[in-house]
């Protein structure tokens, strides 16, 4: 039996594990992942030409089983701290897309390079009824509630590029979910670093000190009655929040193809947020579903080290030329390269602590 190939970027503390997630996954030791950020496949939303892929079970109640089986692993790998972010799009209850595929059941028309087959079955099915939104995010966040997890936030996704649709009878879909999830109560989740400015400059505000006990020993009075006048607090900062209205942009990021790929990709600004407010600094971050690398690539940049499953080759070649031109190229961040603390743990024993360029 081969042994599954790993890829490695340089001397970077990045590696790109081909195969399948579950097998890959339980080489992975307990309790040693930082933080997961991740965009599994959607149900029935193309067909990637991969055997194994997971998205084409034929019924929403296989393709949560099958991604419920997944977390566990994940959660498994997972240290107690540790915080997990997934991406996951809805979609509406509909036939098979009406485009002919060739013989490798893939879409070749005209200019059209893609390597996957929109809709390639239907998902009018169950109680599902056609035109149906599926409540897929919802579904799957409340599959992993009940397996355990704790569902911390759910958090909006606005795009400003969404992409055009023809419907007539209802608004068009500019946003996508996604989730904070834990497997304890308590968790790392640094608000400093996502604080976000004060609109409209700011605020004077007093500063609290503690009022005595109610006569009746229920607790503290009303503490807006307790202020003291003398001492006021410029508030030029507040907690990020899982949406943000105008004027304020934040989490209003949009989709970022590039060259190479043939989808769009998770946006980096995305995948920055979750890692610097989920993952300390030199920590691990996994993504299962590796793609074309954004968590990988994203984790380096910003000084943390990365761990990305795929199971198509082609994707994680992509994946790995495209670290590869972050790193080597004229617009390299090496200043904030991931420097691994001398106890590296098991998953890179092997690598030399690296200075900072």
């Amino acid at each position: 039996m081969s042994v599954p190939e790993t890829l490695h970027i340089g001397d970077l503390p990045c590696e790109i594990r081909l195969g399948d997630v579950l097998d890959r996954l339980r080489e992975t030791p307990d309790n040693s992942v930082d933080c997961v950020v991740t965009s599994p496949p959607y149900w029935g939303l193309r067909d990637y030409g991969v055997e194994g892929q997971l998205g084409l079970e034929p019924t929403l109640k296989e393709h949560l089983d099958k991604m419920v089986e997944v977390f566990e692993e994940i959660r498994r790998v997972l240290k107690p701290e540790g915080t997990c972010w997934i991406n996951y799009g809805d979609c509406y209850a509909t036939t098979p897309a009406g485009h002919e595929a060739g013989a490798d059941g893939r879409i070749r028309r005209e200019n059209d390079d893609r390597t996957f087959t929109q809709k390639p079955f239907s998902t009018i099915q169950g109680t599902l009824k056609p035109k149906d939104l599926c409540m897929l995010p919802n579904r799957l966040a409340i599959a992993l509630q009940d397996a355990g997890w704790w569902v911390r936030g759910e958090i909006i996704w606005a795009k400003p590029n969404p992409m055009p649709e023809t419907a007539r009878d209802r608004p068009a879909v500019a946003h996508e979910k996604i989730w904070l999830l834990t497997k304890s109560p308590r968790y790392f989740y640094d608000k400093e670093v996502v604080k976000q400015p004060v609109s409209g400059g700011t605020k004077s505000r007093g500063k609290k000190r503690k009022p005595p006990i109610d006569q009746a020993g229920q607790g503290h009075k009303d503490w807006c009655s307790y202020m003291r006048e003398d001492e006021d607090v410029q508030q030029t900062h507040r907690n990020l929040r899982n949406y943000e209205p105008a004027p304020v942009a934040v989490w209003k990021v949009g989709s970022r193809p590039f060259p190479g790929a043939h989808f769009a990709t998770f946006p980096p600004e995305l995948a920055q947020r979750c890692i610097e407010a989920g993952c300390p600094r030199g920590g691990v971050v996994l993504d299962p579903f590796g793609g074309a690398g954004t968590t990988g690539l994203v984790a380096l940049r910003h000084g943390r080290r990365a761990i990305l499953i795929e199971l198509n080759p082609e994707y994680a070649a992509i994946a790995r030329e495209r670290i590869e031109k972050d790193w080597m190229g004229p617009t390299e961040l090496k200043v904030n390269q991931a420097v691994p603390e001398p106890d590296v743990g098991p998953l890179f024993t092997n690598l030399e602590r690296m200075e900072v360029l």
